[in-house]
């Protein structure tokens, strides 16, 4: 038999690829309103997903995710159908009925419902979707009890705080599962309004169990315990992190800003992450942690992230050399196709085939059950 090589030796993929790319994905998305790419975007964050994950409960959570994201859409194109306004566009749909508001407000409740104003919030809508359906596909393609692992000493606060966030989704959706099949098998229904009452406060009542139980866990295995450290060590930490953490938001903000100085952007955001992980190596000191099996990061995980990166790169590129087709300035009815957007979005549909497959389970026999 010829032996397997490591990109499809079957073995679970590092947390920390799947995230990255899936990080990759959403800045993509945040960085245009153009339907064609945040579709595409959708659909390889779907496939990928479907290909990928895993039997665990908490693998389950992107239809819920994609039903989340759906919501939001109709909300915020009902949200424009009852305030638009027939300023933003000349082709009127219909008319609601119109609630008098006061002169000068700039705000209108009702009447005329124009086609751009709909396709405007649904573009927007659109975005804010797939960002969360992003999200959705970190949450179900890598465990954040597992990553969790991997945050750095010094932030092993936020990191409990961050588990029991991530954990907190696909908990729900387990629950709600469970829930109603325990539902199911009474004879209650489990469709309509009427069922929802039933379920809602069971779902979350277990969902939040379950993440403060979690959190109780890792608190009661000495989890983020801390040595004796001196106070100018503890000073310079907290100066090093916060004066990083600031280069980091002027940074961002110089990025997103393009009417500011040149320095504002890419260099401060490089200097402060160079100042804020410096002091985090700093503050690692203060604990002594062991990892117990540590995931491998090997070819597959570069290649997981690096997709997922070249997504992300690929529409800042996009934005530089021809930005009309990711920001669109009026609302057309086909709108056009991002090329180097498009290349670099198919390229995050590659951990589909690239990421190693998943262990297969074997189910016990009966004579090892008895035994």
């Amino acid at each position: 038999m010829r032996p397997q090589s490591r990109l499809t030796f079957p073995r679970s993929l590092h947390p920390g690829a799947w995230w990255l790319w899936a990080i990759g994905l959403a800045a993509a998305a945040s960085r245009t309103q153009n339907p064609v790419p945040l579709l595409l975007i959708l659909a390889v964050a779907g496939l990928v997903v479907s290909a990928r994950r895993s039997t665990a409960p908490w693998a389950k959570s992107y239809g819920a995710f994609l039903k989340l994201a759906l919501v939001i859409i109709a909300v915020r194109i009902v949200f424009q159908a009852l305030l638009s306004t027939g300023s933003q566009g000349p082709t009127v749909l219909f008319t609601l009925p119109e609630v008098p508001m006061p002169e000068g407000s700039g705000l209108k409740l009702g009447g005329e419902v124009t086609l751009e104003a709909v396709l405007r919030a649904f573009y927007e809508g659109l975005q804010l979707a797939v960002i969360l359906c992003c999200i959705g596909a970190a949450n179900s393609l890598g465990s954040a009890r597992r990553l969790l692992r991997y945050v750095p000493g010094a932030l092993y606060e936020i990191g409990v705080a961050c588990v029991i966030a991530l954990t907190f989704a696909p908990q729900l959706v387990t629950d709600a599962q469970r829930v109603r099949e325990a539902h199911r098998l009474r004879g209650r229904k489990t469709r309509g309004l009427g069922s929802l009452k039933r379920l809602a406060m069971p779902v979350l009542e277990g969902a939040l169990e379950h993440s403060v139980d979690l959190a109780a866990a890792m608190d009661s295995r000495g989890y983020g315990r801390t040595t004796d450290d001196s106070r100018v060590s503890r000073r310079l930490t907290g100066v090093l992190v916060f004066g990083g953490l600031l280069g980091v938001c002027v940074g961002v903000y110089g990025l997103l800003d393009g009417t500011t100085s040149s320095w504002l952007g890419l260099p401060m955001l490089l200097a402060g992450s160079v100042i804020a992980a410096a002091g985090i190596a700093v503050g690692g000191r203060r604990t002594g942690r062991t990892r117990y099996r540590p995931d491998p990061w090997a070819l597959p995980e570069w290649l997981v992230a690096g997709c997922g990166v070249t997504a992300a790169v690929a529409m800042f590129v996009n934005v530089a050399v021809a930005p009309e087709e990711l920001y669109l300035a009026t609302v057309v009815m086909v709108p056009p196709v991002p090329t180097i957007a498009v290349l670099g979005i198919l390229v995050a549909m590659l951990p589909a085939v690239l990421a190693p497959p998943l262990p297969v389970v074997r189910a016990p026999r009966p004579l090892e059950v008895a035994a």
